[in-house]
């Protein structure tokens, strides 16, 4: 008279569909579109990265050595090179991360028009990779010595922006020329983040009594600290690795490690290719902590973000 358990169970296995397990085929053809990822990472990533580290060991004559990483622990201009590229990445990260979070909240959460956001992503965009060659030119032709800012202040104001020792040669003038493409790269990785936090939240602290400070203390600011922690650590990571802008603007006046490499592997006098290959060991070991501590402070960032 009554249905049993197991009679609803057979029914209902009866009633529903057979799924079918994925053919390999089908696997195979959905990992394709990978390989040429794959082929890119192997050949300009993973290939130069284990050839640094053999080639670290490596001397002059051809030999096995450990003196090049000895050197990196005990020649003074090589540490000053590091303690130079650490500070200025420190630095232009520093700034970059707070003004352009400011920046970024103005533009996404501020109440500007939205033909100024749009602006403002798209010249983000373009300016954060505005770097090298051109950018050196283009600060040297604005501030340096004959530079047409230099010349404006000069003539409108008897200002002279190099009367107190400022150069726009050294590594402040260097700083300034980083936070060019620093705050733009903060702004383009930060907006997805001010976007992604919910007006609910706000009107949730708003009905429980919290004022807009409390909502930012406790709720929005802790949600966006990952995001922010990782791309402070993203912006050190961009500024550490950067190259032609730095030689392009100041050539060997300033000690930095990947002018350094440039002169131990391409260098008449300071020709020692082993030693050049262990400076920039030392900088994969910097640049692989930068990324794992990116990549777990993106992790918590995307669960608020989902």
């Amino acid at each position: 008279m009554g249905i049993t358990n197991k009679t609803l169970t057979a029914q209902s296995k009866g009633d529903a569909p057979t799924a079918r397990p994925p053919s390999k085929e089908a696997s195979v053809i959905n990992w394709l579109p990978l390989v040429p990822f794959f082929l890119f990472a192997t050949m300009f990533l993973f290939l130069p990265s284990i050839s640094i580290f053999i080639r670290s060991f490596e001397s002059v004559d051809g030999g096995f050595t450990f003196d090049n990483i000895i050197a990196l622990f005990t020649v003074r201009d090589f540490i000053n090179a590091y303690k130079t590229s650490l500070s200025i990445s420190v630095i232009t990260a520093l700034g970059g991360a707070v003004f352009g979070f400011l920046l970024a909240y103005a533009v996404i959460l501020g109440g500007l028009p939205k033909g100024l956001r749009t602006f403002m992503t798209t010249f983000s965009g373009v300016a954060s990779n505005f770097a090298g060659v051109p950018l050196a030119f283009a600060f040297i032709a604005t501030m340096g010595n004959a530079g047409l800012v230099t010349r404006w202040l000069e003539n409108a104001f008897g200002f002279d922006i190099h009367a107190g020792g400022f150069t726009i040669y050294s590594i402040t003038g260097l700083s300034i020329v980083y936070m060019y493409f620093q705050f733009p790269l903060m702004v383009l990785i930060m907006a997805p983040a001010l976007d992604g936090l919910h007006q609910e939240w706000n009107e949730a602290c708003a009905n429980l009594g919290g004022t807009n400070w409390q909502y930012w203390r406790y709720i929005a600011f802790p949600i966006l600290l990952p995001s922010l922690l990782g791309t402070a650590i993203l912006l050190f990571g961009n500024a550490f690795g950067a190259y032609a802008t730095a030689y392009a603007f100041s050539g060997s006046f300033i000690n930095l490690v990947p002018i350094l490499i440039g002169a131990q592997m391409q260098g008449d006098v300071l020709f020692n290719p082993g030693l050049g290959n262990a400076l920039a060991l030392g900088m994969i070991v910097i640049m692989s902590f930068s990324m794992i501590g990116y990549i777990s402070l993106q992790r918590r960032a995307a669960r608020w973000l989902r």
